[in-house]
């Protein structure tokens, strides 16, 4: 059996839940489709990282390492750092494992406001709904 290993930016592992098939181009809906499927796999192992990771390889706005410009990249930086925060230290996390910790440390708005509230997804998001809708 192979087992799929992904690279995945801390706050990614937010927005791939809250994914509905939006996106920069279609080259870059066309693989978030693809790491989405990957990290439902049972035994995908995840390394969790604030570096461009396997989504941003195609995505338009990274350029020479870096999203956009310094300032945007320094601000997506500080993103994953509230998510990783959260995350027990570890090199690689099996994928189930993983997003069953993230759900359980990011469930109210106050958990993501650091995260998700500048983002240009928030209003099309299914991870921030479920998250809105715990409070109705």
């Amino acid at each position: 059996m192979i087992i799929m290993t992904l690279i995945l930016r801390a706050h990614h592992l937010l927005c791939l839940q809250g994914f509905q098939g939006y996106g920069y181009d279609e080259k870059f809906v066309e693989n978030m489709i693809k790491v989405n499927e990957k990290r439902k796999i049972k035994d995908t192992k995840i390394k969790v990282v604030n570096t461009p990771d396997d989504l941003c390889k195609a995505c338009p706005n990274l350029k020479n390492g870096i999203c956009e410009s310094t300032i945007e990249n320094n601000k997506i930086i500080s993103m994953d750092d509230e998510v990783l925060k959260k995350l027990p230290k570890k090199d690689y996390f099996k994928s189930e494992e993983l997003f069953e910790i993230i759900n359980k440390r990011f469930k109210s708005r106050d958990d993501v406001k650091d995260i998700c509230l500048g983002c240009k997804w928030h209003d099309l998001c299914i991870f921030i709904k479920n998250i809105e809708n715990r409070y109705i």
